[in-house]
């Protein structure tokens, strides 16, 4: 048996959402987009790492420059990207914290392996 209002030929109501029913995202999302992204490292911490790979790469080998070719970005924000927005913040502070310790102690292991020598 075929209920009333399931019944072909009959008329559905239509629910119009209100106005305070809608969540406008546009003006957050032009926001975002006109902010200039902080930095994710600190300049010291860059520095350190940056010294340690240079080290590394004399020891290795003369300098090579790599050019890498960015992805374009998709139209729209996701929801990976108001993620990493959130955790920005903590990330940064964690690699101020750790960075310099953990590439200097990577690269003295490289280099030690390369050479047979102990750092």
């Amino acid at each position: 048996m075929i209920a009333r209002d399931e019944a072909p030929g009959s008329v559905r109501e239509i629910r119009v959402p209100e106005a305070d029913d809608i969540l406008d995202l546009q003006d957050e999302q032009d926001a975002a987009a006109n902010a200039a992204p902080e930095e994710l490292v600190s300049e010291a911490s860059a520095d350190a790492a940056r010294q340690s790979l240079e080290a590394l790469t004399a020891a290795i080998a003369p300098a090579v420059a790599a050019a890498t070719v960015a992805a374009p970005a998709p139209a729209g924000r996701t929801m990976e990207d108001v993620v990493l927005d959130a955790l920005r913040p903590m990330l940064k502070d964690w690699l101020d914290a750790n960075l310099p310790s953990l590439v200097e102690a990577m690269v003295a292991k490289e280099i030690s392996r390369i050479t047979g020598k102990r750092l």
